[in-house]
């Protein structure tokens, strides 16, 4: 990994991707969106790299999975930050719209996406964007759950993720065929799901989906919003 390239990292029982950034110079790196059991995946990419944890971030309280958080802040000492209306109380920093996380000699800003869950954040890293579950390839979060709002995730696309750069590459958390990486400007154009629709077309099609209720959101939300450890630890 050379320059300020995301290395992307997937779960295939969640179908969730968790990323590794860091800084070139110092090593000092992050980890979004971490699955727990795989974290001597995750430390054996981070000696590989000569990189030291310095951060693991959410982008919300996941309802498919168990985040790894918890365990490689003890493992790694490194601290834990997530949004701050996810309602994560264990996190060392609870992450405001517009904060910058500080690693090494390098940064990323906080930008609030809120939709699939009222407190879901995208994490903006030069011209990368990590959008979490509210900006998929070809999709979006799905909104019918945990607070979910469809209106809310049309504006946070639209009025903040849509704003940033063609050329932003963007990196969700989620894919289920075979997708690695997108662009704003190619999202923009043809994720069937926004392009073209207006804000009520989008309501409508969002609140029309019926999807089946997520196999683990009982055990996984009260999980993750203690970081994924044993309640009581």
């Amino acid at each position: 990994m050379s320059g300020h390239e995301p290395v992307q990292l997937f779960d295939p029982e969640s179908s969730t991707y968790t990323y590794l950034l860091r800084d070139p110079i110092t090593g000092e790196s992050v980890l979004i969106d971490p699955v727990a059991g795989s974290e001597e995946r995750y430390l054996a990419e981070l000696r590989d790299r000569d990189a030291k944890l310095s951060w693991v971030l959410e982008t919300h309280a996941h309802a498919d999975h168990i985040t790894g958080s918890g365990r490689l802040r003890e493992l790694t000492g490194a601290l834990a930050a997530a949004p701050v209306g996810c309602h994560i109380a264990p996190a060392d920093r609870q992450l405001q719209d517009g904060e910058q996380i500080l690693f090494g000699q390098d940064s990323l800003r906080v930008i609030h996406t809120p939709g699939h869950t009222p407190g879901s954040m995208s994490y903006l890293w030069h011209d990368h964007v990590f959008s979490g579950d509210s900006l998929l390839i070809g999709g979006c979060g799905r909104c019918d759950f945990q607070g979910g709002d469809a209106g809310m995730l049309y504006d946070s696309i639209t009025r903040r993720l849509f704003t940033l750069p063609d050329a932003t590459r963007v990196w969700p958390a989620h894919d289920y065929r075979g997708n690695h990486v997108s662009t704003i400007a190619v999202e923009r154009q043809t994720n069937p799901r926004l392009a073209g629709k207006t804000r009520e077309e989008f309501i409508a099609l969002m609140n029309e989906l019926n999807l089946p209720r997520p196999k683990l959101i009982d055990v996984a939300v009260p999980a993750n919003r203690n970081l994924g450890l044993p309640h009581g630890v």
